[in-house]
């Protein structure tokens, strides 16, 4: 794997949010491949929740000042970057006062997802990808984690198609099980992505009321899956069944680095 470019892209990430499973894989597997001499990028959304002083999270100014249109609304976004304590990696924060300056995640105080998750997650999608064009750092690798980061495998295959950096690039989806019924999956969020000329027939996933429904549309433009939980739900275990694209089988904390390096390696790339 050294040498290797991989662009990690996680809604969730220890130790700038609490430990969940998906945090926790999401930190881990960037760190063990960059002990491995992978060239890695970590992006996650900067929430309101992130002590910026405690992490040291500072703005960098040549990656921010682009306006983005979500939905015909101009958005500035703000980019940001932290170390990681003891382990040399950066992380890039996507910001942006409207969408992430509250303080809270997903949910507002009684539980409820917030109604412009939807477009937090276009913002977050679209923010990831502009700012690694400035970069100018083609991956090969674009590993995702979390459902906010669900609709980067999309925007990458339609949104952003045409552009050279990523023709190269490989697409992981980690799946998970999620709760993100409701507004995340209605004729709204459908019209929003529609408005970036991403055809219909690309959102079916995104038309049904379910908790599958962002976890589907990621999977369904990905170039490969690996199952993050070991207690995958049936709906997701059986739509990855049916898939003619490489899958690996879950592998706890304790003992996924080869098996990840492995399929990287001999199945993605």
């Amino acid at each position: 794997m050294k040498d290797k470019r991989i662009l990690f892209i996680s809604s969730e990430l220890t130790p700038y949010l609490p430990e969940t499973e998906v945090s926790k894989m999401a930190f881990e597997v960037p760190k063990e491949m960059h002990h491995q001499g992978v060239q890695i990028r970590m992006f996650m959304p900067r929430f309101g929740v992130i002590n910026e002083r405690r992490h040291q999270l500072h703005e960098v100014i040549r990656l921010s000042g682009m306006n983005l249109i979500i939905n015909d609304m101009d958005m500035p976004l703000i980019i940001k970057v932290a170390s990681v304590p003891k382990e040399r990696m950066q992380v890039y924060f996507i910001d942006n006062e409207e969408y992430f300056k509250r303080k809270a995640v997903f949910t507002d105080e009684d539980g409820n997802l917030f109604a412009d998750n939807d477009e937090r997650a276009i913002f977050f999608a679209k923010g990831v990808v502009e700012t690694v064009k400035k970069l100018k750092w083609a991956p090969d690798v674009i590993h995702i984690h979390g459902w906010m980061a669900s609709l980067l495998p999309l925007y990458l295959k339609e949104y952003y198609k045409n552009d050279p950096l990523f023709a190269e690039s490989k697409i992981v989806v980690s799946a998970f099980n999620y709760n993100t019924n409701g507004v995340l999956s209605n004729e709204s969020l459908v019209n929003k992505i529609k408005f970036d000329k991403i055809p219909e027939d690309k959102l079916h996933s995104l038309q049904k009321k379910s908790n599958n429904s962002f976890m589907k549309v990621a999977i369904e433009n990905a170039d490969a899956v690996i199952k993050g939980t070991e207690n995958l739900n049936d709906e997701l275990s059986s739509y990855i069944e049916g898939l003619s694209i490489p899958v690996l089988e879950f592998h706890p904390l304790e003992s996924f680095t080869e098996a990840y390096s492995n399929f990287y390696l001999n199945e993605v790339l």
